[in-house]
Parts: C-alpha cells; structure tokens; sequence
C-alpha cells in the first residue's frame, strides 16, 4: 500500500527529511523479561518485517498480544508494521497508547512526529517532539528532527509572508536557504515512501535516511522500577495531561479528570466538559509547560501537586501558579480538584 496517497510534495518530503526510529533492540532494554515463545514470535515477526511481508508479522506480532497484550516492544513493532501499511490513525493509536503506557520511552513519541509531519500537522509534530526530548534530553534524533520540523514552520511563515510582500528581498533569500537546506524541489519530493532496511545488528531496523546515524544506548531501567515512586507518578501524570493540553487532544486531556472532579463556577460536569472543548478548540496553537513541581503524598491514593504553569496561544501568554488534588483510580493518577494562584 502507497503510504504518500493524498499527500502534497511538501509533506511527503517532510516526511522522508524527519527520521524514523524503528530500533527494536534499543526497547528490549525496557522489558521485562518474556517467555521463549513469545521471543522467537518477536524475533519472527521483525525479520518478516524487514523482508516486507508486513501481513505475516502483523500476525506474528498479534499472537505475542494476545498473551501479552502490555509488551512495549510488541506494540512498538506493530506502529511499525501499521505505518507501512498506510493505517495511519491506527499507528497513531498504538504509538499513543505507549506513550501513555511507558512514558519514559521517547522513541514512540519520535515516531508519532514523522507521522505527523507527514500529514503536514507540523505543530502536533514538534509537541511530540519537545516530549521525547523531555524523557531522553540526549536523544539526538528528536533533537535534529526537531530543527528540521522548525525550520518547515519558518518555510511555511515565510512563503505566507512572500504571498503579501512579494518584493521583500530579504525574506526572499531566508526561503530560498530553507529551501536549499531542504532540497525541496519536485525530482527529490517524489515519493515520501521510505524502505526499511536491517543494519548490521539483526534485531535493528533502521531506514536509510537514519542509517548513518549511531543507536541511542540502551538503557536497563525496566518501566516497572521507572515509575516505582508514587510522586514520579503524579508529575508524569501531570506531564501527560500538559501534552494533551498542547495536542489540543480534548478528549484525552479530559480523561485526566476523575468522575469526583469539582467543576468551577457550580457547573454540570457536561457543561464544563463542553466549555473546556470549546477552549481547547479556539486557538490555532496551544503550548502548556509545567515546571517546579513539588507533590505531597496524603495516602495510597491521595496527593497533591504544585507547580508554575506556562500557557502560551495564538492570542494568549500566561504564567500562574497552580495546585491540584490529585486522587488515583484503577492504577491512575487523575484530578480531583483544581486550584489556581496558591
């Protein structure tokens, strides 16, 4: 399947430019250990990949699911094998989903930007970006395909700003650098459809355009020891709710929220939940970061957090101080109660 159908040149060679990481070997750092079976299933599954018959190691990586349907480097394979195929909102749901799941690991949100910038949703990109740096602040391929999503942002100002100025000479030379930079022109645009290839480790996969870059080290924290301090929990919780605020991904910033959460101004909870889509939905861009961090456990399930909030949008720059009650349902941290200006 033609996974460039529909896209515009520019995408397709955003898409080729920004790299992808499918290093399987560097996730096996993060597992626990699994049965023989279900190895040699994954083992399987990423040679079929690499052979390109992405329907028998779909069905390889499905067998390892359903016993294990929490294995990172399973699911992380099967993102792989989605993007391939063209099932694009698929591998958008299986990359999502480890990034909520193990949120220590940056290559699921590298993975979620090339498919983005794919799509020309250039914006959503660089937030996926910004989180892997977040969790892995060495992680140089997030860092480079962070520039190279910048400078795609600057192109897109700059020809709009060529469109009202045509005689601005020196914005004429800044697009025509980018441009250069990039190689934008049609003979190198053709195709954004990228071969996957195996390096020399066989349980690597590595696209061409990446293949002259080193693999990160690996790392022997297990997930499980990673989020073992219940304090680490709620600022990564917090961190996540942040990331979905400045997606504009209104429904999942939403399921931050516990069903005991107290709405402000005496609102229903519908309505509060339709005034905040509202809200969310307005601005052309939203970025919320949050820093200083301070969590005081009150039991098991019970805690708060504090920290200075940064909110910046299309019309809108703010600082504020936040404090919010946190409670922990079904293994997750969510909000309780929210107070502004403590």
């Amino acid at each position: 399947m033609d996974l460039t159908a529909g896209l515009s040149s520019e995408h397709l060679h955003a898409m080729n430019k920004i790299k992808k990481v499918s290093r399987i070997a560097a996730l096996c750092a993060f597992l626990t250990v699994s049965f023989a079976a279900q190895a040699d299933d994954i083992q399987d599954a990423n040679k079929l990949f690499k052979q390109g018959l992405h329907a028998q190691a779909m069905e390889k990586v499905n067998t390892v699911l359903a016993g294990k349907p929490k294995d990172a480097q399973a699911r992380f394979l099967k993102g792989l094998i989605q993007t391939e195929q063209g099932n694009t909102n698929e591998a958008i749901a299986t990359f999502t989903g480890l990034t909520e799941d193990y949120p220590e690991l940056p290559e699921p949100y590298n993975n979620l930007a090339v498919i983005y910038a794919g799509q020309g949703q250039y914006e959503k990109a660089k937030v996926a970006l910004e989180m892997a740096i977040r969790t892995h602040p060495t992680y140089a391929t997030a860092h480079e395909n962070l520039g190279d999503i910048y400078a795609k942002m600057a192109s897109q100002a700059y020809d709009r700003a060529l469109q009202l100025e045509k005689s601005n000479t020196g914005t004429q030379t800044k697009l025509a650098l980018i441009r250069e930079l990039f190689g934008d022109n049609p003979k190198s645009a053709r195709t954004g459809k990228t071969t996957v290839v195996a390096a020399a480790e066989p349980a690597v996969i590595v696209p061409p355009a990446a293949a002259v870059k080193k693999p990160e080290p690996a790392v022997t924290t297990k997930p499980e020891a990673a989020v073992a301090d219940p304090a680490a929990e709620v600022v990564k919780a917090i961190q996540a709710w942040a990331a979905a605020w400045s997606a504009k991904d209104s429904k999942k910033y939403l399921s931050f929220y516990a069903k005991e959460f107290k709405t402000p101004d005496g609102l229903s909870r519908s309505a509060w939940e339709t005034q905040r889509k509202q809200r969310i939905a307005a601005p052309k861009s939203i970025k919320v970061e949050v820093r200083d961090t301070k969590v005081k456990l009150v039991d098991a399930t019970h805690a708060t957090i504090s920290f200075r909030q940064s909110y910046r949008a299309s019309h809108l720059n703010s600082q504020s101080s936040k404090l919010l009650d946190m409670v922990k349902t079904d293994g997750q941290w969510q909000i309780a109660a929210e107070h502004s200006g403590k």
